[in-house]
């Protein structure tokens, strides 16, 4: 999402650093680290990081209905989403350290039966949209589709009856998250869940082999 510092975000930086300079008192002074340019002293202040997300603003009462379920629905998928993200990076640490094929196999294996145990009654909670934001979600953080993932590790034949699967229930899991386009409104959700500015419960992490 392209980020827009806008005049006034300009000016009310500018304050806040003029605030904190001359609102010390000559009893009170603090030192500042300076840098000179063209012969001036300028005191130098180091702040905090600044995110500057998109205000939206609302053709109707519908569009805004519409916005605040997707926030809903973002923010209750998200967790997943990171967690995917975490135990892939387990999983290819732990891939990396087993040469046999079939023990490879027997270890994704065995982690597929384990994460069912632990998220299938949840996952099938889901409603087909609050699914459809997961599997982009995942691309998000993974940087592979759900397809190139179980192609990946489950081999083609896995990941082309999962495709089949996932589309009789309305699913494609061959879908790219796309931050700058149809997926703009997700990406600013996102932004704000990361950086604290919408609350959410993080998914504790999964119990998997070793």
């Amino acid at each position: 999402m392209k980020l827009i510092i806008t005049p006034i975000l300009v000016v009310f930086i500018f304050l806040m650093i003029s605030a904190d300079i001359i609102g010390q008192t000559t009893d009170g002074r603090r030192a500042l680290p300076a840098t000179i340019s063209n012969g001036d002293t300028l005191p130098t202040v180091n702040m905090g990081t600044v995110f500057v997300v998109e205000k939206k603003v609302f053709k109707s009462k519908s569009d805004k209905r519409k916005y605040d379920r997707l926030e809903r629905y973002v923010t209750k998928v998200y967790p997943y989403a990171k967690l995917a993200g975490d135990l892939l990076q387990t999983y290819n640490d732990t891939l990396q350290t087993i040469k046999n094929e079939v023990k490879r196999k027997a270890y994704m294996k065995k982690v597929e039966e384990e994460l069912k145990t632990q998220f299938e009654g949840e996952l099938k909670k889901l409603t087909v949209m609050q699914g459809v934001i997961l599997v982009k979600l995942i691309d998000r953080e993974t940087g592979e589709s759900s397809y190139e993932l179980v192609k990946e590790l489950r081999g083609s034949m896995s990941a082309f009856l999962w495709q089949s699967l996932a589309r009789l229930f309305g699913q494609n899991l061959k879908l790219k998250y796309d931050p700058n386009g149809e997926d703009r409104d997700i990406e600013n959700i996102v932004i704000m869940l990361e950086n604290g500015i919408i609350p959410y419960a993080p998914r504790g992490s999964a119990q998997v082999t070793q």
